[in-house]
């Protein structure tokens, strides 16, 4: 985020799309509620269901799904073709406005309504809307990253915000939310292929330098960009990746086309888990290592608007579980002292052991305690070089915060962007990698309930929980259920490409005709064994909120196809 969540009760304008907020954020929910009932602040919602926040919205814009650059640019179009953009943010801080103005050029309202579905009339509405408020947030969530053009998509949200210029203000900003409760954090810590701790790209070669000499790795670090989950998963296929450490994610459920995800789990030589519970991905494990939950180990979480919180055990990790720094500390040494003994037994032609086989007593990988680790990286992620466990139990700390006098920074890009000038990106709206036809006429996504949190791993064990909501549905508007003579409540057949579910149906007006909508919480009905694992080729990121799918009843005399 580069705003703060508290900023979202105290704007003009808020633009959701892309996010179920109430459900899949309750807290910023329940924030965006009060802004709207108390203070008066205009909400405006984009998205093809009828969420729960659009009863709070002045505005809703209901477009088809893998439509979302052609309305934000067509929102664009209005802004420019209005005047209403923000001309001296614009010159003073940006680049690439032209080349926007001419991409944007084509998107007349008129023809986004003919792409998307939205009124145009409704569209200039939005737009100025957005444009006329002193102070306008954009919300968004994976309602716009999980497409083949999600990265574009987002490129799509920054023109627009930039434009008004409502990046590097309180109450304005472009802020994602994140799915789950440190993935901020450990995107944080290098959790990503290209990047350090801190972001910092693995091909500079300074930083590079840097991390060596604190590490004292005595050999030069790979500058070479790792594959994501996405990549990792062919790789295995391929026989390119034969061991694999999966921690604290449940890829047979979570993942799209987890068929083939099985199948590439299945061929790794080695797979090891290291989680919480035996899971669905667990169980195809060959060694599964226990770990201690949030409860039960120190350490900070990192949250979507970049605050830095302290976690304090609570409770002692019950049988052999260990929190997941030891777990990974204790495999490095062990690694390390195989490495060792195996380069010690190595001579060149002069029988001169080689120069890597040196002893393995790195200290780096024998730390006592997650402060010790917090510490080292502090000293090595500029972002968070004032941060401390003694300032942090003070309260949390948002980054950046350069140095120990610093306060933190609710808002980013106050007065200039981290890379100089704020860059505008034309960009093109390309359909989804897949769309209805004949064979599969309905659209399918996919998204969360408010009672089940990502695969169900914790939540599902819930008594209370799985009483409210004990099984998976797909959510049919009426008409088309009408016209397949399928009933509420009755358990049909959904079946993709890629293959096949038996669900419930729910039937209501909140999804459109044409769209079916399914939560992925449930092992019963796997819908990622449907989901397209189509890439956004820079994100990586599946294309999960669009694919086509048939709806089949199933009765006692057989079947019928829709």
């Amino acid at each position: 985020m580069t705003n703060s969540m508290g900023e979202v009760e105290d704007t003009d304008v808020i633009l959701i799309t892309g996010s179920n907020t109430a459900e899949c954020h309750p807290i910023i929910g329940r924030m965006v509620k009060r802004a709207v009932d108390r203070k008066r602040a205009r909400l405006i919602v984009v998205d093809p269901r009828e969420v729960e926040l659009v009863k709070f919205a002045r505005i809703w814009l209901r477009p088809s799904p893998g439509a979302d650059i052609a309305w934000i640019n067509a929102m664009v179009h209005v802004i420019i073709e209005e005047d209403l953009w923000d001309k001296e943010f614009v010159d003073r801080r940006t680049e690439g406005f032209e080349a926007l103005r001419e991409c944007v050029a084509q998107y007349t309202p008129e023809r986004a309504e003919r792409i998307t579905g939205i009124p145009a009339g409704e569209l200039r509405r939005a737009a100025r809307r957005y444009a006329q408020a002193p102070r306008a947030m954009i919300l968004y969530a994976m309602g716009i990253t999980q497409h083949t053009t999600g990265t574009d998509n987002v490129k799509a949200l920054a023109n627009l915000s930039m434009l008004c210029g409502n990046i590097g203000i309180e109450g304005g900003g472009l802020n994602p939310l994140r799915g789950q409760n440190n993935v901020q954090g450990a995107c944080d810590m290098g959790a990503l292929p290209n990047v350090l701790p801190g972001y910092q790209p693995v091909h500079d070669e300074a930083v590079l330098t840097r991390f060596q000499q604190s590490w004292n790795t005595g050999v030069r670090l790979s500058d070479r960009t790792g594959l994501t989950v996405t990549e990792m998963l062919p790789a295995a296929l391929e026989g390119k990746v034969r061991a694999m450490l999966i921690m604290g994610e449940n890829p047979m459920l979570s993942e799209a086309n987890t068929s083939h995800v099985r199948k590439a789990l299945e061929s790794l030589d080695f797979l090891i888990v290291q989680d919480i519970f035996l899971t669905e991905t667990a169980q195809m494990a060959d060694v599964v290592l226990p770990a201690a939950s949030f409860a039960e180990k120190d350490g900070t979480f990192t949250n979507t608007e970049r605050r830095v919180q302290r976690v304090r055990q609570a409770l002692d990790p019950p049988g052999r579980a260990k929190a997941d720094w030891e777990i990974l500390c204790g495999l490095a040494q062990r690694v390390g002292r195989a490495i060792q003994a195996r380069q010690a037994a190595t001579v060149d032609g002069l029988g001169v052991p080689s120069p890597l086989a040196r002893p393995f007593s790195h200290g780096y990988w024998d730390y006592k305690s997650s402060a010790e680790i917090f510490q080292e990286l502090s000293a090595l992620i500029p972002a968070y070089a004032g941060i401390s466990y003694e300032r942090l139990e003070r309260g949390g700390l948002q980054w950046p915060c350069p140095n120990k006098y610093h306060p933190g920074t609710p808002v980013l890009h106050k007065d200039r962007f981290a890379r100089g000038l704020g860059k505008f990106h034309a960009v093109e709206h390309v359909p989804p990698a897949e769309v209805p036809d004949e064979a599969y006429p309905f659209l399918l996504s996919t998204g969360r309930i408010r009672f089940h949190y990502h695969t169900g791993t914790m939540t599902r064990r819930s008594r209370g929980l799985n009483w409210i909501a004990p099984e998976g549905f797909i959510e049919m508007n009426p008409k088309d259920a009408s016209e397949l003579d399928v009933r509420d409540g009755e358990r049909v057949r959904l079946v993709s490409r890629r293959g096949e579910i038996t669900s419930r149906v729910r039937l209501t007006d909140r999804s459109p005709r044409g769209m079916i909508f399914s939560t992925f919480h449930f092992r019963e009905s796997p819908v990622n064994r449907l989901t397209n694992d189509a890439l956004d080729p820079t994100g990586k990121i599946p294309e999960f909120k669009v694919c086509g799918v048939r709806v089949e009843r199933i009765s006692e005399g057989g079947m019928q196809n829709s």
